[in-house]
């Protein structure tokens, strides 16, 4: 037996002695490297929720712009997506027994339902805004934006499609594990789950699920869904109360990372795919290729909020050239280049002035909003905690000139604030 069998009997067969000492074949060792790379790996994936930030900022940017959208709207609502929008309720019946969409509007044509569907898509937004009870915030977040949309399916600006996809994908995330109302009662209360509002919304939520259940409402796929939604939720509240940390709330961690990991990742790859398509289509328009595009939209009346700001910018052909080949280019480049951090964050940068000016020349905010909203699950978090220590400080500040104004004086109508 050789010397090195001696000093290492539990070593593969076949390993050449080197110096006295038995090394593994190169396949051996490649093999190994790979199965420590797999390791740490899947140990990464299921160990933590990743993009915390990056989920949080998409959280309130999407729950932000569907609130804002429908408090502009609401004036119009009944017109929109009501009773008195030339959508009737009769063709949004035949068109969801066709295509087999979700909205709970189509359970009744009372204004009264309309309305009472419409005031909890705002209050949604609001609380998935804040991070209040983010899983069961989210549901209903989701339900009020399918509701409306599946309703009248011709009100919308492209932004509306956007928000339709991540409002279902939110409700697979952690996106509250930070800068939400959630993440400081875990950090007050030592859970997020703490107090009685969760169980009380969840049973509510419940009683509506077994409704539209019992009445079949719902759909096998949504019903299936809705119950599962459910069943987790309410083991992941009792092993949350009764064995903070044992075992099944390990498995729980692990099952929620991953889900939400796999959540982050189909957000990434939404946006990758949105740019990829919306570039290439534009390269196959002749428009596109002479590089006037950009000049005929700033010649109609309904994209033209500042007339004499966009006729400027039309006046100018070089502007124009300029500015149609660089959306192409940033557009179908950005998919490509994801891995490669530096270029992707300037292709980034771009993207989102590039919204930015279609929110002020074309007056399509809303639809930039969602674009940017999707667009911040590739910031970088160095910059997110840059932005939001500079939030925190302007809270802060503004806090403070609150305390240091003088304290209000009684005149002879009432009490009166000092000028500060």
């Amino acid at each position: 037996m050789e010397r090195g069998e001696d000093r290492h009997p539990d070593v593969l067969p076949g390993a050449a002695v080197v110096d006295g000492v038995r090394r593994a074949p190169a396949a051996a060792r490649v093999l190994a490297r790979a199965r420590a790379a797999a390791g740490r790996a899947v140990a990464q994936v299921s160990g933590r929720a990743m993009g915390p930030y990056q989920s949080a900022v998409v959280r309130i940017g999407f729950s932000a712009t569907w609130l804002f959208f429908l408090l502009r709207e609401f004036p119009h609502r009944a017109e929109l997506y009501g009773p008195n929008g030339p959508w009737s309720f009769a063709l949004a019946e035949r068109l969801i027994a066709s295509n087999h969409a979700f909205s709970v509007l189509m359970w009744s044509d009372s204004g009264l339902w309309f309305e009472t569907v419409y005031a909890l898509s705002v209050a949604s937004g609001l609380l998935l805004m804040l991070g209040w009870r983010t899983r069961a915030s989210s549901v209903v977040f989701m339900v009020g934006v399918l509701s409306l949309q599946n309703r009248s399916v011709f009100m919308g600006d492209g932004g509306d499609n956007v928000i339709h996809l991540m409002a279902i994908y939110l409700v697979l995330t952690r996106c509250a594990q930070v800068w939400s109302l959630d993440a400081r009662r875990a950090r007050l209360r030592g859970s997020a789950s703490a107090g009685a509002a969760g169980p009380v919304l969840w049973g509510v939520l419940g009683a509506v699920f077994a409704y539209g259940a019992v009445t079949d409402r719902f759909g096998y796929g949504w019903l299936a869904a809705f119950a599962a939604l459910w069943v987790v939720c309410a083991v992941w509240w009792m092993v949350d109360r009764y064995e903070p940390e044992g075992e099944g709330r390990a498995a729980l961690d692990v099952l929620a990372n991953l889900v939400h990991n796999a959540g982050l990742l189909v957000i990434m790859a939404e946006v990758c795919l949105i740019y990829a398509t919306a570039g290439w289509y534009k390269i196959q328009g002749s428009r596109w290729q002479d590089g006037t595009a950009l000049y005929y939209p700033l010649g109609l009346d309904y994209f033209t909020p500042w007339p004499g700001l966009s006729g400027v910018l039309a006046g100018s052909g070089t502007m124009v050239m300029l500015l149609s080949y660089g959306t192409v280019a940033v557009q179908v480049a950005f998919p490509f280049t994801v891995f490669n951090r530096r270029i992707k964050n300037v292709l980034l940068a771009l993207m989102m002035l590039e919204h930015a000016g279609i929110a002020v020349l074309l007056g399509l905010p809303f639809f930039s909003m969602a674009m940017i909203a999707a667009d911040a699950v590739f910031l970088p978090t160095p910059f997110l905690l840059w932005l939001g220590a500079g939030a925190a400080g302007g809270v802060r500040r503004l806090c403070r000139v609150r305390r240091a104004l003088p304290p209000a004086k009684a005149g002879p109508g009432g009490p009166v604030r000092s000028a500060v």
